[in-house]
């Protein structure tokens, strides 16, 4: 269970709803902003969903004792209409929870996936979501593998998924959890407007694909190269036959060497 009376304390979110049981956080959160004008940033959080998604098709699997929240922020603190604002958002939230996490995983390297994803010990650890309603208002949804194990998870994501309780080899306090996310988060948000170009540099000094061949499949087209980091402005590099090419968008996985 989380203590949101102690996060309402702590950290920066205004308004916080708990639920034992959810479809999803980040559904919940568009409705609410569809329905009425909650205090924000709104913070969604769930002991279980059923529904959870990631980016495209995906499905984002939440085990027992594992983490899912959303966030609902306003227009200025999304920066979702700025130049690349949704990707830069979502940036800022991956290098956020990586920061959190480091410290509960001593000895494991953790670090971004481009675009969305957490990964220590080579293993997705935590994902991020982010949306854009019509008015502006951004939602930040949040899956983080923490007191779940991976021996729970469905047959095929074992290989691919940690958590914080297996590479640690203890349980954690949820709310410490949480709380520690979001007060990086919120720093990281503060750079959107003034700082992008620094909020990138940390992103690309935390990108664990650099050096691997990657296989991109952009709208309309597939990009093969070896990577070569995150740009300024946020966007994957990718070194292919024809030169360097930036990447805003598109499904990534490792190519055969």
């Amino acid at each position: 269970m989380i203590d949101l009376e102690r996060i309402l304390q702590t950290t920066f979110v205004a308004s916080a709803e708990y639920h034992d049981r959810l479809a999803s956080t980040n559904d919940l959160a568009a409705a609410i902003a569809a329905e009425r004008g909650p205090r924000m940033p709104l913070l969604i959080v769930a002991g279980q969903q059923t529904a959870g998604r990631g980016r495209g098709a995906n499905r984002w699997w939440t085990g027992p004792g594992s983490l899912a929240f959303s966030l609902l922020l306003d227009r200025e603190m999304s920066a979702a209409r700025a130049p690349q604002g949704p990707a830069m958002l979502a940036l800022a939230a991956g290098v956020a929870v990586a920061e959190a996490l480091t410290p509960l995983v001593p000895g494991e390297t953790v670090g971004i996936h481009w675009p969305n994803d957490v990964v220590a010990g080579g293993r997705k650890l935590a994902g991020v979501l982010v949306e854009v309603l019509g008015d502006g208002r951004s939602i930040v949804g949040i899956g983080v593998n923490s007191n779940n194990t991976v021996a729970d998870a469905p047959a095929e994501l074992q290989a691919r998924v940690g958590t914080l309780r297996d590479l640690s080899g203890r349980t954690h306090d949820q709310t410490e959890v949480l709380s520690a996310i979001l007060r990086q988060l919120e720093g990281r948000l503060a750079t959107l407007g003034s700082a992008r170009e620094e909020l990138a540099a940390r992103a690309d000094a935390l990108c664990l694909q650099r050096g691997r061949r990657l296989c991109v499949e952009c709208p309309g087209e597939a990009v093969a190269g070896r990577c070569l980091g995150i740009a300024a402005d946020g966007a994957l590099l990718v070194e292919t036959a024809a030169g360097p090419r930036a990447i805003y968008s598109g499904t990534i996985r490792l190519c055969e060497e």
